[in-house]
């Protein structure tokens, strides 16, 4: 648990300036970011990020991040992120007959994926960034109530298994209990700040978002269930790796967007 709190203390210390500051500083961490849960993702398939596949998928998720504000970068050349990503999908399948099925099928949607299920969520990180840092901070509060919420009442309430198959210890009583915290500090949080909506609208949102954001904990919970890991990484001692901490961000952050 020390461990788990000093690396929280000092991620937070470097993290929420940049976010804070926003602009280029702010796109180059999520670009960081991005590329890193990327290799996580694709590590646990035995798949390596250094190969023509990985960095092709690389190469994706960049052009996939590219902010609203300077998707001139691609367009100016006359093409759509789109169209880019057919080019990908044709490159994928034809890397399937240089290396004669030993990069199948399989693995081109699992490339394919990864970059969208990675580069959704940090896009409409850059994307909620320019609404306004109060978004970002309450969508990032949310989930700290939520996962809080969850750990504590899950702990002392809880006895009805919410998914053993998937994630063991988490429990109904916790899942209630996060949506319950996270309605309460979004609530707070009007009082701070203008989050531009109505306190039956912010109670709804705030609820789907608490949802969604355990939602996306278990969806990651899945997939190194499926691969037979504990960790996507061991960047972040005590918490694993990148994808373990914005799991559920990649699933509140698109949200966020379309409900607002």
């Amino acid at each position: 648990m020390k461990q788990r709190i000093i690396t929280a203390v000092v991620a937070a210390a470097i993290f929420l300036p940049i976010i804070i500051f926003g602009e280029t500083p702010f796109i180059i961490l999520m670009y960081l970011i991005a590329s890193i849960s990327l290799y996580e993702a694709l590590k646990m398939r035995g798949r390596w990020i250094f190969s023509i596949p990985g960095l092709l998928s690389l190469a994706l998720l960049w052009v996939f991040l590219i902010p609203t504000e300077t998707i001139g970068i691609i367009t100016d050349f006359g093409y759509s992120k789109i169209e880019l990503a057919f080019l990908a999908v044709l490159l994928f399948l034809t890397y399937t007959v240089a290396t004669k099925n030993r990069f199948n099928f399989d693995d081109v949607a699992f490339s394919l994926l990864s970059v969208l299920y990675v580069g959704i969520g940090f896009y409409y990180f850059m994307e909620i960034r320019l609404e306004g840092v109060q978004f970002v901070f309450y969508a990032l509060f949310i989930i700290w109530a939520t996962d809080s919420g969850a750990y504590f009442i899950g702990r002392a309430m809880g006895k009805k298994k919410l998914w053993p198959e998937i994630s063991p210890n988490k429990t109904v009583e916790g899942f209630v209990g996060g949506i319950i915290c996270a309605v309460i500090v979004g609530v707070i949080m009007t009082f701070f700040t203008d989050l531009e909506m109505s306190m039956p609208k912010l109670v709804i949102v705030t609820a789907i978002l608490s949802i969604f954001g355990q939602v996306g904990d278990l969806v990651e919970s899945a997939l190194k269930r499926h691969y037979k890991v504990k960790d996507s990484g061991q960047l972040l001692p005590g918490h694993g790796g990148m994808l373990d901490r914005f799991d559920s961000l990649l699933f509140v952050l698109p949200l966020l967007h379309f409900l607002l």
